[in-house]
């Protein structure tokens, strides 16, 4: 998902998959309501443009590239099928305690806090985040919050 030359990476994921195998992926999806897409929505407003040519790892997420790039590695669209699928994301804290583990530990949350404190702007960031997380959040006791992804399988 994170590398940056989508079709060469289907093309090898294919050669490297034996006849009659399966390729399974887990892709965010872009734009989705759920967590991990509104991480990246606002996490983006406080970092740079990505540099000319950069590909978002999120366009994993939309059928029609996925379609588009195992296309190109020879794989027909009949043996590829697509599944909307639900992550959640259990912690034993507080919202606001998960959006500190992302800001440690989850890349873009990384450098949007990197960016937003370059500007003096992390505190509006966390603030943001931990509405975000709060307001998503199922569980009374600790933190529960669903996040859907797209799961992909690629027949061989």
């Amino acid at each position: 998902m994170f590398a940056p030359k989508p079709f060469d990476v289907a093309k090898e994921m294919v050669r490297v998959t034996r006849p009659g195998g399966r390729i399974v992926m887990g892709n965010w999806i872009p734009n989705d309501p759920t967590l991990v897409a509104q991480i990246l929505r606002i996490s983006s407003n406080y970092t740079p443009p990505p540099p000319e040519g950069f590909v978002s790892p999120v366009t994993w997420g939309v059928e029609s590239n996925v379609l588009d790039r195992f296309g190109a590695a020879g794989v027909p669209a009949k043996n590829i099928s697509f599944a909307r699928d639900m992550f959640t994301f259990n912690f034993p804290g507080t919202p606001s305690a998960l959006v500190d583990e992302f800001r440690k530990y989850y890349g873009p949350t990384m450098n949007a806090f990197e960016a937003a404190e370059k500007k003096g702007r992390a505190a509006e960031l966390q603030k943001e985040l931990e509405e975000l997380f709060d307001s998503q959040n199922k569980s009374q006791a600790a933190t529960s919050i669903p996040a859907t992804f797209l799961r992909v399988t690629v027949a061989v």
